[in-house]
């Protein structure tokens, strides 16, 4: 019996081994990322972030993937990749991610501004809120305000190169201001919606719904 529960304990011990060495793993980038900008000293998207989402990174096809924009709005859009990383005018700006695990990260950010898929979409005068959805089945909601006066990006680039699988391609949510289970990756969907009470994967567990850093993030 002894033999057999050490026996346990010990692949317990292996597999928790290989889950926190696959989580702290550097991936891979198809350039060299910028480490400094403006003065800025900038972490590393290869080595310091970690993976803790809900399913494991997603793996998504550049040429298959669309951008889905639904709801209450007046033309629902359906966008390639190329057509969101060179049909919308970029920007960039260093924004610090913080997880509720206790690290974070500094980055630049390119994208395009959620706003410009607003106003190509023509919303509807009942929305007053926007879910996103990702490939993983996650989801987190904000009021259109937000995204609009703050010029919230959907990223595509970190730190000059493209985000990696790892990190969220081919878009996350540079949500400025909020912790970072609001920071969605692999975005697959941008949904126009008058629920105001909508809750995400995380706030329906007891995690606040307006994810703000000067806020404790648990209800």
């Amino acid at each position: 019996m002894k033999t057999l529960i050490s026996a346990t304990a010990a692949i317990a011990v292996m597999l928790l081994s290989w889950q926190v060495y696959q989580r702290y793993q550097p991936v891979s980038l198809d350039g060299v990322e910028i480490r400094e900008y403006q003065g800025e000293m900038l972490s590393s998207v290869a080595k310091d972030f970690r993976e803790n989402s809900i399913k494991g990174p997603q793996f998504i096809e550049r040429e298959s993937y669309r951008l889905e924009v639904s709801g209450l709005v007046n033309n629902p859009l359906s966008l390639s990749y190329s057509q969101l990383s060179e049909g919308f005018q970029d920007y960039q700006k260093v924004v610090t991610l913080y997880c509720v695990g206790g690290w974070d990260a500094k980055i630049l950010w390119q994208g395009l501004k959620v706003e410009d898929l607003f106003i190509q979409a023509g919303l509807n005068l009942k929305a007053n809120t926007v879910i996103f959805h990702a490939a993983d089945g996650y989801t987190t909601s904000f009021p259109i305000e937000y995204l609009i006066e703050n010029k919230i990006l959907l990223a595509y680039k970190m730190n000059g190169v493209t985000i990696p699988p790892e990190r969220g391609f081919p878009l996350i949510l540079v949500a400025e201001s909020k912790w970072g289970y609001k920071w969605i990756k692999w975005i697959t969907k941008i949904e126009l919606s008058d629920d105001i009470n909508y809750q995400g994967y995380w706030e329906s567990r007891g995690y606040s719904d307006s994810g703000d850093l000067d806020d404790d993030f648990f209800k």
